[in-house]
């Protein structure tokens, strides 16, 4: 039957008084609605009232029809109320446009009323240091019913002394008027029971809407498609729901493995627990929903239902959960099975642990831990009778384990046999993080790829009697060597190591710390020469440099304060100069991050009020460092008090980074403190309210986040505000890079210099190692940019996107190489631009071509240490020395395979790209510095006649009695008046060469047959991350812990093996790294010398020199480690000036610079 054409007829039947025609009337306009609604538009009343007529048969076809028409006028809640009241005839799998706008719609409403209903369960107090309240605890007050308003007193009262409402005010309307917007997202309904506010036809309305949704899932659930199901649960936050589908999910697999289906794949209930995981990180945004859902998928994996539990997953939640108490029952019952298999399984959790966890989480659960040997205790540890009474998991998992495991503080090697003391022993070695150092320094130094000629094309390039380019180089070289322990750099320069003076020289010496990072052994007689001695302080040797070995001593043990927080607590306080007690709180606050310790907080405290602009800045980072991510208010009140009252700006600067990093990671917990420092009117502590907001909610993509962020970056008044407003779009979507380009790109062109700039270090931040082409796009252009600081910020950024990439992965790394290089020679460019250059080329070839910025960790959580090293980096613009900070932020890309005895295997793994894919870039080819051209020697014509006469005359004499004329033999007459040339040897080498053109050389056919794809990758070899899902393990005897199913690693760094042959004798890597023997350097003062090279360093340049004369290589004889340090200690202890009893450096001449209109003048 024809459609209909014109429904004037059909709708003159809606006026009869017979029902049947009104039916036939709906039925028709309902086939051929999409073509007629608009004259059925002008009828809507006459429709809705047969629908409103209780006594007319088919009311829900009156509905239906009068659904699709609004749906037409594009009034979807209309046509959504319309369609629910259809009832039955609604079909959900009908595959039209209307029924999936409608289920959307329904889904929509869906969630946002569960939403409105949903409150936040209040989660069980935690085991926390009751002197540590965070700020969740800290406003709940003591009242239960919340309506003391003394309970809401905020840890801000410097910025206002009203009460705070219970609401956040990140978004909450604003009541007062201000130049900046407060809310993140627009106000919503206040949450009332919807039982009272909602009229009949809305609660109607709701339930149509929950059958709705009942039925979309039950589809879906048939179908199999649990993953959407779990999707609208999550979002209206019903997790009763998802429990269920990953219930139901399992039966269902069970269900079918019994039909016979494939055993080796995946089941559903797995995927979905992998699914809510990816989503609980990238997606949900609230803190305490999604501590919610990791606890119910913490929950289901330690139920027992599964044979052999997913450890890995357990590890991620017991992390962002900090439950420490179920991390050592899940160790325990592992080592307590005993197999070899149980027990690489426990390593490897251990690993995770560490790769996740803070050191105040690690203590927690180390210092309960059965010890490995009677005498010897652990350090790190925070006591070992920390008690575990506390534990309230009632888990299957852990009701598997000894009931007397609790009581555990004091057990010893007499109580367990040999072989767990010996597991008990590695898990605490693993835990404390040495054996992880320890593990990547050596695969580091074995990969060392650093291209020397490089950094001495930088050292060349900048005068280094100007402190911003002797610095950059110093940068430079740092990076470059990052956690190598190769410092022979300065060595080789020790020369140009003498024209550090006062703060060059303490960035130097610091630099140290960067280059042998993670050497804990040894660090302290590297550094020997250059630490304080003496009470206080200075005794003979220069300030600086001992201020800057504190900070490389913080440096080494980065992260990992546990032999070192005592030593530079000491030095810290017995200090009385203040660059020693700038470098000494710079140290304590690199080691001692996350403690939470209070002795060192005071400590430090003390120092910043006594008030020193010089080490203000230093002392407040230093306290936030040690509280990061700890929320303390009692800290947070301090420091807001006293950033009002000092009239420093460097130390309000360093005080508001430190409130950001107290903040770290507390999203919800920080806006208070965020709306605080936000309205105030100092410029300083709005920036420091910037940088918790991209501290507090780092890695999450909040949108309320960004909204905040991109409004201040059009609308503050302060450039530095302004900037640091573009740059943390940077920390909060680094999860997600290539959204960054799209939102930058307008504020990439901002009439603002500090708006360009803050948008090129945004992309560097989000994109860093990812060669995103998009990144790359924006950024060209502004190295042209006409601002200097706009260049640097450019150089520097695309230098974070091209780490470790070569120019089959992105073609346009070696022009961007070349322009590095480019500007650094010209001696046009500004000093700023040059100093971004030099930091540029030691950041892309990082860790020697062995590292990445990794601002989250290969398990997918935040990389603490690397957020908070990029975001002191930031600060260089301010202060140089917090330069450092960014090797924080480099992570080894490795893959290194450990068996259950944590021996280093010889294996392989099987790569399926061509090797150069991922293969390192080529190193610079250097020409020879061969100063002007040879010329060819010439020989005059001149010459050429003379000799010829002579010879003339020669045999003429010989021949005197004949009359015979002799022929010249030289030249040809015709070419008497030219010049001879001796053949250069350029021709030479040509005409080799057209022969070697002719004859092909043979190891073309090899070089063609190693490009195949699928190659082999030894263990301790550089695995970038987009290489891992092409890594597989080879079949045989080993096996990833990790993999349960064939296919490419998870992850790389330390892995642990099945051994499927444990009793067979194993092929080893044996460890070059050498046991370092640092040579004592020469102290400074001494018979050496205060100023200039020492004996010692003397006799070290004769002995190189002597082996270069024989063609030898001194770096070919194994120069250990160290010895650089070893020889710098006479330079860099040197006292610059005002030195009382020492002799003074000499002075470096000035900075001389010649123009075109000038002449060079002595």
């Amino acid at each position: 039957m024809p459609g209909l054409t014109s429904a004037r007829g059909i709708l003159s039947f809606l006026s009869e008084d017979e029902a049947e025609l009104k039916v036939f009337a709906l039925q028709t306009l309902n086939d051929d609605i999409d073509t007629v609604w608009i004259e059925v538009a002008g009828a809507l009343g006459q429709i809705e009232a047969l629908y409103e007529d209780e006594s007319f048969p088919e009311r829900k076809l009156a509905a239906l029809v009068l659904s699709k028409v609004y749906y037409h006028l594009q009034a979807y809640d209309e046509s959504m109320f319309f369609a629910l009241a259809s009832g039955d005839l609604f079909k959900l799998d009908s595959p039209g446009e209307f029924e999936e706008t409608i289920i959307s719609k329904c889904v929509d409403h869906y969630i946002a009323a569960k939403n409105e209903n949903h409150s936040i369960l209040p989660q069980k107090e935690k085991d926390t240091d009751t002197s540590l309240p965070t700020l969740a605890t800290a406003f709940s007050g003591s009242n239960a019913d919340g309506n003391n308003a003394s309970a809401l007193i905020s840890p801000t009262t410097p910025f206002s002394q009203s009460t705070l409402p219970s609401k956040s005010l990140l978004s909450r309307a604003s009541t007062d008027n201000t130049i900046i917007e407060p809310s993140f997202e627009p106000p919503k309904k206040q949450h009332r029971s919807s039982s009272i506010a909602l009229t009949h036809n809305e609660l109607d309305t709701r339930r149509a809407i929950d059958s709705v949704i009942e039925r979309l899932y039950e589809t879906c659930l048939k179908e199999g498609r649990y993953k959407q199901v779990v999707g609208i649960a999550v979002e209206a936050k019903r997790l009763d729901v998802v429990n269920k589908v990953i219930q139901r999910a399992d039966d269902d697999h069970v269900k079918a493995k019994g039909k016979g289906t494939d055993d080796e794949s995946l089941g559903p209930a797995e995927e979905l627990m992998d699914y809510c995981l990816s989503i609980c990180m990238d997606v949900v945004q609230e803190r305490a929903f999604r501590d919610e859902i990791l606890q119910l998928v913490l929950d289901i994996l330690t139920s027992g239902r599964a044979k052999e539990p997913d450890y890995f997953s357990i590890a991620k939640c017991i992390v962002y959960l900090d439950k420490d108490e179920q991390a050592r029952a899940v160790i325990k019952r592992l080592v307590e099975e005993g197999t070899p298999s149980s027990t690489a399984i426990a390593y490897q959790f251990a690993f995770d642990l560490y790769d996740n966890g803070t050191q105040e989480f690690l203590g927690k659960v180390l210092a309960p831990l059965p010890r490995g040997e009677l005498s010897k205790s652990e350090p790190g540890t925070t006591g070992g009778n920390a008690d575990s009474e506390d534990a309230t998991e009632t888990d299957a998992l852990l009701d598997k384990t000894d009931k007397s495991s609790t009581e555990h503080s004091s057990v010893t090697l007499t109580e367990l046999d040999e072989k767990r003391g010996g597991i008990y022993k590695n898990i605490r070695s693993i835990l404390d993080g040495s054996k992880t150092i320890r593990l990547n320094l050596e695969f580091l130094y074995r990969n060392n790829h650093t291209d020397l000629s490089i950094l001495n094309k930088v050292r060349d390039s900048l005068e280094g009697r100007n402190s911003i380019f002797h610095t950059a180089v110093t940068f430079c070289n740092a990076f470059m060597n990052q956690g190598t322990t190769n410092d022979k750099f300065f060595r080789d320069n020790l020369e140009w190591l003498g024209k550090a003076v006062n703060w060059s020289k303490f960035t130097a010496t610091a630099a140290l710390g960067v280059i042998h990072r993670g050497n804990l052994s040894n660090s302290r007689k590297l550094l020997e020469p250059y630490l304080p001695r003496g009470t206080g302080g200075i005794s003979g040797g220069s300030p600086f440099s001992q201020g800057g070995a504190l900070y490389a001593y913080g440096l080494i043990h980065a992260n990992h304060g546990a032999g070192a927080l005592s030593y530079l607590k000491t030095q810290f306080t017995a200090a009385e100069e203040e660059v020693i007690q700038h470098g000494g709180a710079l140290g304590l606050g690199i080691a001692g991050m996350a403690t939470g310790d209070e002795e060192i907080f005071e400590n430090l405290k003390t120092v910043l009020f006594a008030d020193s602009a010089l080490n203000g800045e230093a002392v407040g980072l230093a306290m936030g460092l040690i509280m990061l991510g700890t929320g303390n208010v009692k800290a947070l009140e301090d420091m807001v008090t006293y950033a009002h009252e000092t009239t420093h700006e460097k130390s309000v600067r360093g005080l508001a980074l430190g409130m950001a990093l107290i903040m770290y990671g507390r999203q919800e917990g920080a806006d208070v403190m965020i709306e605080g420092l936000l309205n105030d009117p100092d410029p300083t502590l709005r920036y420091g309210g910037i940088m918790t907001v991209a501290m507090a909610y780092c890695g999450t993509g909040s949108n309320k986040a960004i909204r905040k962020l991109l409004h201040i970056a059009v609308s503050d008044v302060n450039d530095d505000v302004r900037r640091i407003a573009v740059m943390s779009l940077g920390f909060i979507l680094f999860r997600k890079p290539g959204s960054v380009p799209r939102m930058v790109e307008l504020l990439s062109e901002s009439y603002n210099p500090h708006v360009r700039y803050g948008s090129a270090m945004a992309l560097g931040i989000s994109c860093a190692g990812t060669g995103l082409d998009e990144a790359i796009d924006l950024l060209e252009p502004m190295m042209k940019d006409p601002t200097d600081f706009v260049r640097q910020g450019a150089l520097i950024a695309l230098a974070m996107i091209m780490m470790q990439q070569n120019e089959v992965m992105n073609p346009k790394v070696a022009a961007i190489r070349k322009t590095l290089k480019k500007v650094l020679g010209d001696r046009h460019e500004d000093a700023m631009t040059k100093f971004g250059a030099a930091l540029a080329l030691g950041i892309i070839d990082a860790g020697g071509r062995n590292c990445t910025i990794g601002l989250q960790t290969q398990t997918g959580n935040l990389n603490m240490a690397g957020i908070v090293g990029m975001a002191v980096f930031t600060q260089y613009w301010y202060w140089f020395p917090f330069t450092h900070f960014l090797s924080l932020a480099f992570t080894p890309t490795s893959i290194i395979a450990l068996d259950h005895d944590l021996d280093i295997i010889d294996t392989k793994f099987h790569c399926s790209t061509k090797p150069s894919l991922f293969d390192y870039p080529p190193e610079q080819e250097t020409k020879a510095e061969e100063g002007p051209a040879l010329i060819a020697t010439a020989i005059l014509s001149t010459t050429a006649q003379a000799k010829r006469r002579a010879q003339k005359k020669e045999k003429a004499q010989r021949r005197e009695s004949m009359d015979i004329d002799s022929t010249p033999t030289v030249s040809k007459p015709a070419a008497e008046d030219k010049m001879e040339l001796d053949k250069p040897a350029e021709e030479k080498k040509e005409e080799s060469a057209e022969k070697d053109k002719e004859t092909p050389p043979p190891d073309s056919k090899k070089k063609a047959e190693k490009e195949k794809p699928g190659y082999e990758v030894d263990n301790m070899s550089r695995v970038l991350p987009g290489q891992l899902k092409y890594i597989t393990a080879t079949k045989g005897r080993y096996w990833p812990v990790k993999l349960v199913r064939p296919g490419p690693l998870p992850t790389g760094g330390p892995i642990l093996l099945h051994d499927s042959r444990p009793d067979e004798t194993k092929a080893l890597i044996e460890e070059k790294l050498p046991k370092v023997s640092v040579d004592k350097a020469p102290i400074p003062g001494g018979a050496g010398g205060a100023g200039g090279v020492t004996a010692s360093s003397r006799r070290i340049n004769v002995e190189e020199a002597l082996l270069r004369q024989l063609g030898i290589s001194p770096a070919n004889l194994g120069v250990g480690a160290g010895e650089g340090a070893a020889a710098a200690a006479g330079v860099l202890t040197a006292v610059d000036e005002d030195g009382e009893g020492a002799e003074e450096a000499s002075v470096p001449k000035d900075f001389d610079y010649e123009t075109d209109s000038e002449p060079y003048e002595e």
